[in-house]
């Protein structure tokens, strides 16, 4: 995908929240308020058609009024929602609201199932998160939210299921995503051979994974070059120094197979045909001014085929709107809830 690049992030045997941030997978913020009430929290390994475990987060009351879903992005993990969930706490504590998080296939600590590298696909992803609402919020009311990869997952549900919106899906929250057109043509002989090698050198990578770690760990997430060049790629500037670490820890907690195998993916992602089916419930689209991966520019084509969709243009901030402004993005999940 020409114009799209990744830092490729640091394998890890069995990544989640757990391993990141304690046993109840939750970093209190400054500024955050954390309830004191007993939340309901269990884990789930949800199987799919084809073998993979999707490990799932459920916090909250079962007689919940709605569920909230939340889909993570890239060579990241349900822990990038870790700040919107803890401004979500007090809603999840007060029994109004049950949130469900879960890790993508290949993500985090979820299996890959029988899928080859050369078959993955967005709409695998739109499937598997069909079966957490099977499996997780069988009945009622849902609301979906998702970030980058996320979003283009729901997209996918919302294209292989249409049923389900308007039904089930009662509000989408679209954030820092795209609906397509995100691998430009190649113009050049530079950039066609580019497009040609980068599937070979994917899977020389996922081949050769031992050797591949070895190289990242040279430099770790904690070192500045890594650290700039996550700032660079991802983050705005009023990005703090710990967040910027932060994003940096969840991405090296990724396997070079999620990182490779899903590249192609992304570059031949196109449900433009399937926001239609979104104009049936409340759309959010939030988006960072500075956001370098799926530009302003592609939210604006969100809301230009969604046209009763609220957008806001986030001055000051990236590619990673969960961590940068999650009071801004729980507060878009908020009006979703409240008028699912």
């Amino acid at each position: 995908m020409a114009g799209l690049h990744l830092p490729v992030p640091q394998a890890h045997p069995d990544a989640g929240p757990g391993e990141l941030r304690g046993d109840d997978g939750r970093r209190p913020r400054a500024g955050v308020g954390m309830t004191t009430a007993t939340v309901q929290r269990t884990v789930h390994a949800v199987p799919t058609t084809d073998g993979a475990r999707l490990h799932a987060t459920v916090s909250g009351s079962p007689d919940a009024a709605v569920t909230l879903v939340l889909a993570h992005g890239w060579t990241l993990s349900q822990a990038s929602w870790d700040d919107v969930a803890d401004d979500l706490a007090p809603d999840v504590a007060a029994g109004s609201v049950r949130l469900v998080r879960y890790d993508q296939r290949g993500h985090g600590r979820s299996t890959w199932g029988e899928v080859a590298d050369d078959e993955v696909e967005i709409d695998l992803l739109g499937e598997d998160l069909a079966a957490v609402l099977t499996a997780l919020a069988p009945t009622g009311p849902v609301v979906l939210g998702g970030h980058s990869m996320g979003g283009m997952t729901i997209m996918a549900l919302a294209a292989a299921h249409p049923e389900l919106v308007g039904d089930r899906v009662r509000g989408v929250a679209l954030v820092d995503t795209s609906a397509g057109q995100l691998a430009k043509p190649p113009r050049t002989a530079a950039e066609r051979l580019q497009q040609r090698l980068l599937p070979r050198v994917g899977a020389w990578a996922v081949a050769h994974s031992r050797r591949v770690d070895g190289w990242r760990r040279r430099v770790p997430p904690s070192s500045p070059r890594h650290q700039a060049m996550v700032r660079g790629l991802l983050y705005g500037s009023a990005a703090t120094d710990a967040m910027v670490l932060r994003g940096a820890e969840i991405m090296s907690a990724s396997s070079v197979r999620s990182f490779a195998a899903f590249y192609p993916a992304l570059g031949r992602h196109d449900k433009a045909q399937a926001l239609a089916t979104l104009r049936a419930v409340p759309v959010e689209v939030l988006v960072g001014e500075t956001d370098k991966l799926t530009p302003v520019r592609h939210s604006e084509r969100l809301v230009g085929a969604l046209p009763d969709a609220h957008l806001q243009v986030v001055p000051g901030c990236g590619h990673m709107l969960p961590q940068e402004r999650p009071d801004l993005v729980a507060a878009a999940l908020r009006r979703l809830l409240e008028n699912r």
